[in-house]
């Protein structure tokens, strides 16, 4: 019987609330209504709603909570990342996450082994290996979002890794805690044999699991069959085959287990080589049985990775940029093949693409890209591929959702498959529905949108699924679930997929590890023939901006407030409530859920746009937020009206402020003034702002207003300094105490450029602080302003414009309609002053803070490289897209700096002193909670230089 279908418990969880409390910190034991619904989410379409969710540190609070949870006989769930699409990463009892402690790793054997915790991100641990020139095995789709714990736990697997690389076959050792909150590292002999004297009933029947499997012959075939192709439904049943000593089956039966068997605190992989080289190739063949036949031939040469679309497939991408012309040309019946070799030298990657077009010789090709090494080829192809998946969820009806399913077909089966799934979708009318996969496997995706808002829509999913059951499970006997997992989406089939024997045999291995029923309940196991149409997610229209959003995760990991409050996916979980509420006529103005709102949704967004980057359908969030934000300042109108129309006013107002801070400081000192802000804080209820001790005083704008006809050089460019260093000073401990300005001359001299400075440069805005707080009129006007300023300046864009802080040049970049160069610090030095200049690098260590709007606008790695053509040592921190400085939140929410610059200061070496980055308020922000002054990059810069000597 599964845990689902036992008669219910009488849970007491306000009794394991205040147990829980006596070691975990409270603040971490979540109870309210509104953050259990925002932890409740996952990238699946099902919802439950934890009644407690935790949020631990280290492995002595998992123990302690697992402890608890058994003492009062409480089921309860493990997540990671949350990208799971089964629905094995939800709860309706206790859901416990990871805090980002979880995050260790260290390198074994010089790269051959990486030992990581659970919450160590897949891409971080690959960039860990990068010198090594290894990586992990597994590589799903999700890499840069997906955490190690659910890529152990749900064998996922990839575009490259098969079943040859996955966790399964290159796990080396683990760490693992079970039901009753015993620990056992398979790594470590002592631990073994005192798991095996402590626990010997378990060894016994792990043993005698083991034994009974290899002696069924019957059984044995069907496993090792299953597990030739890509299998992730049900327990990983070829432990019992592939091993004897029971501490190796205990460790392979872990992996892919979705915590239904235990928490796996640390995972040592074998790892793979990461190869330098790799080629790509679109090969486009007449219909389905042409391809299926070239990925049989394909398969006996030396190919990483050979990816299959269907004509649906490709027809959904046509339309998008970069794709090659000939796409929009083709029919139905065409499919592609998305070929990669890798190699170690180039040598032997030019002669695996001859292996691999010899062997084709004899197949019509009917439209290809040859074989490429150039990235942005490369990344066009691949392109192609990833943008499939969006490409269904952008075109969706508002209400529905994006299902992606995931089987594995034997490979000689592969083409009658597709035929086989694309008849069901016309059965079903899941018109939209499109085939892709990793063909080497047989592992095939399909994905199609279906709304879940009728009884109608529910059976109509319902019977899809069972024709898709029986399809592949029974008349081909492949795999229901390849890479994404059982979870409850699938468990009602996996009966069906093994037969009796072999479920049986799992429900015996779950009683082994989970006697009580507490772990996981639900998933994998579970009698409830409805499971996988139940607790349905609702996804109700909410706004354009954010409806397309399938709440995937994979923004989450770029987002300042992450560890404050909420990410971008569980802002839109609660925003999507709180209309749900109201369009059935529900109060919901005075609610628990818009109060958490206001604040955790709305006030703590720094509204950056990085989860736009992340998002597969290009959402950004805090375009929503500012949004909403306009309602709510719009009793400051008639203020910032006031002082867009008299900027200039304005400025002074806040160089007075600034310097009434300075003088304040001298007297109180700068530390006292900080106290006395917090505490007017306390007293106004935040509405005042924070006052930092590196808060910069005012400036006495120091950059000649110049203007063309003074300039006779044929290189010029023109200055806009941004409203920030117009009226900030420099830092008090920063290394150079010139202004910003002076800085910037100095540079734009020593190359020989001359130098042109808008007209009422004092009135100049580019907007930004008015459209974070939703008035977008009063933003547009100001950059409007701007514009015709520098066309002007520009001589309608014959000369380039550096905005000295990098937000600044981004939003008018994104706002301008003129064509006019906009640079920012990094770019300008980079395109316009490098080769006028030389640079005797310092033999110093520094650090490095690519601000948000750098990132966006792509120039991280120019700003690393520039950092480190001036520093011998250059580092740029983990963990850190944002500063959550967000305009002037760092003075109004200052929580929200502080909580995205956490990870910094423990990661500044203890020879550096001082840091740079291209934004001046962020400065403040960095400097504060490092302990090291950061200045603009154009300072190091500045002190590096000198003009090029044929120029002297």
């Amino acid at each position: 019987m599964s845990n689902e279908n036992k008669p219910k418990r009488n849970l007491n969880y306000d009794a394991l609330r205040q147990q829980l409390a006596t070691r975990i910190n409270e603040q971490r034991i979540i109870t309210g209504e509104a953050e259990r619904l925002a932890y409740g989410t996952d990238a699946s379409f099902y919802r439950l709603i934890p009644q407690i969710v935790l949020r631990l540190k280290d492995l002595d609070e998992v123990v302690f909570a697992i402890q608890c949870c058994r003492e009062h006989l409480i089921p309860f769930t493990f997540r990671a990342a949350g990208t799971s699409l089964s629905g094995q990463a939800v709860s309706d009892s206790v859901l416990i996450a990871l805090t980002d402690d979880w995050r260790g790793h260290s390198i074994l054997d010089e790269g051959e082994k990486i030992r990581l915790q659970p919450g160590v991100i897949g891409a971080d641990a690959n960039k860990y290996l990068l010198p090594y020139q290894r990586k992990i095995g597994p590589d799903p789709a999700s890499i840069n979002t997906c955490k190690i714990g659910g890529i152990a736990a749900n064998n996922a697997s990839g575009m490259c890794c098969g079943t040859a690389q996955n966790s399964y076959k290159t796990v080396e050792c683990m760490k693992l805690v079970f039901s009753d909150g015993t620990i056992l590292d398979t790594g470590d002999k002592a631990s073994v044999e005192r798991f095996k004297s402590e626990r010997p009933e378990f060894i016994e029947g792990l043993t005698q699991l083991s034994r009974e499997t290899k002696a069924n012959q019957d059984l044995a075939d069907k496993i090792a069959h299953k597990y030739r192709l890509k299998n992730t439904t049900g327990y990983a049943l070829n432990a019992l085959i592939d091993y004897s000593d029971p501490i190796e089956v205990l460790e392979h039966l872990m992996i892919g287990s979705e915590g239904t068997l235990g928490f796996i605190a640390e995972i040592t992989y074998n790892t793979v080589v990461e190869h330098k080289y790799k080629a790509s190739t679109l090969l486009v063949f007449s219909d389905i049985e042409e391809a299926s036949k070239a990925v049989a031939t394909i398969a006996k040469t030396p190919v990483a990775a050979v990816e299959m679309m269907d004509g649906r497939a490709l027809r959904s991408v046509a339309d998008k940029p970069g794709m090659p012309s000939f796409i929009e040309t083709l029919d139905l019946e065409a499919t592609a093949l998305l070929v990669e070799v890798h190699a170690s030298c180039k040598h032997t990657l030019y002669d695996h693409t001859n292996a691999v077009m010899a062997a084709l010789n004899d197949y019509t090709i009917i439209e290809s890209v040859p074989f490429t090494l150039d990235p942005a080829t490369v990344a066009t192809l691949w392109g192609i591929r990833k943008g499939m998946f969006p490409a269904v969820g952008a075109v969706r009806e508002v209400g529905t959702t994006v299902i992606i399913e995931d089987v594995a077909f034997p490979v000689e089966n592969l083409a009658s498959g597709v035929r086989d799934l694309q008849e069901l979708f016309d059965k079903y009318h899941y018109d939209e529905a499109i085939i892709f996969g990793h063909a080497l496997e047989g592992n095939l995706h399909f994905v199609f949108t279906q709304g879940f808002e009728s009884q109608q829509e529910i059976e109509r999913y319902g019977g899809f699924m069972d024709d898709v059951a029986d399809l592949v499970a029974v008349k081909y006997q492949g795999s229901l679930k390849a890479e994404h997992g059982t979870g409850r989406n699938m468990a009602p089939y996996v009966e069906l997929e093994w037969g009796q024997e072999g479920y049986a045999l799992m429900q015996q291995i779950k009683a082994l590890f989970d006697p009580e029923g507490l772990l996981n309940p639900g998933v994998i196991i579970n009698d409830n023939p409805n499971s996988h149409i139940e607790n349905l997610k609702p996804m109700p229209a909410a706004d354009d901006i954010v409806n397309r959003c399938i709440e995937c995760g994979f923004c989450e990991p770029v987002c300042p407030s992450r560890t404050l409050t909420l990410t971008p996916r569980q802002r839109i979980v609660l925003f999507r409530e709180l209309q749900r509420r109201k369009a059935v006529g529900e109060d919901v103005e005075a609610s628990e859920l818009e109060q958490v709102f206001e604040y955790q949704g709305i006030d703590t967004c720094a509204a950056t746009g990085l989860c736009a980057d992340r998002c597969p359908v290009g959402i950004n969030t805090g375009e929503l937020v500012k949004k909403l934000r306009g309602p709510k300042y719009k009793k400051f109108r008639p203020i910032a009206k006031w002082t867009a129309d008299h900027f200039s006013a304005t400025t002074t107002i806040a160089r007075f402020g600034l310097k009434s801070g300075t003088v304040a400081s001298n007297i109180l000192g700068r530390d006292r003034v900080a106290k006395l802000a917090d505490g007017m804080r306390k007293v106004t209820k935040q509405a005042t702002p924070a006052w930092l001790p590196e808060t910069p005083g005012g400036a006495k704008f120091d950059v000649p207003e110049v203007q063309n006809g003074a300039n006779t050089s044929d290189k010029k460019v023109v200055y806009l300094p941004s409203c920030a260093s117009r009226n900030m000073n420099t830092q008090p401990n920063a290394f150079d105490q010139r202004s910003l300005g002076e800085v910037t001359m100095s540079l734009i001299e020593k190359a020989g450029y001359s130098l042109i400075t808008p007209k009422s440069l004092s009135d100049q805005c580019c907007g930004m602080p008015y459209d974070s707080k939703g008035m977008t009129d009063i933003a547009t006007q100001k950059s409007e302003q701007l514009e015709q300023a520098l066309w002007e300046a520009s001589e309608q864009g014959k000369y380039p414009v550096l905005m000295d802080t990098s937000p600044c040049a981004k939003r008018s970049i994104e706002q301008f309609t003129k064509p006019i160069a906009i640079v920012e610090p990094v770019k300008f030095v980079s395109n316009y002053l490098i080769d006028e200049l030389e640079l005797t690098p310092v033999e110093e260590t520094v650090m490095l803070h690519v601000t948000c709007s750098s990132r966006r606008m792509g120039l991280e790695s120019t700003m690393l490289q520039l950092a480190k053509a001036c520093a011998t040592k250059v580092v740029l921190p983990e963990h850190i897209q944002c500063c959550g400085w967000a305009g002037d939140k760092g003075f109004t929410t200052p929580e929200l700096n502080e909580a995205a610059v956490a990870p910094l200061k423990g990661q500044v070496p203890a020879d550096c002193t001082r840091g740079f980055s291209n934004s001046i308020t962020c400065e403040i922000g960095l400097s504060h909670h490092s302990g090291v002054p950061y200045q603009s990059i154009l300072y190091l810069v500045d002190q590096v230089s000198s003009p090029i000597k044929s120029r002297v």
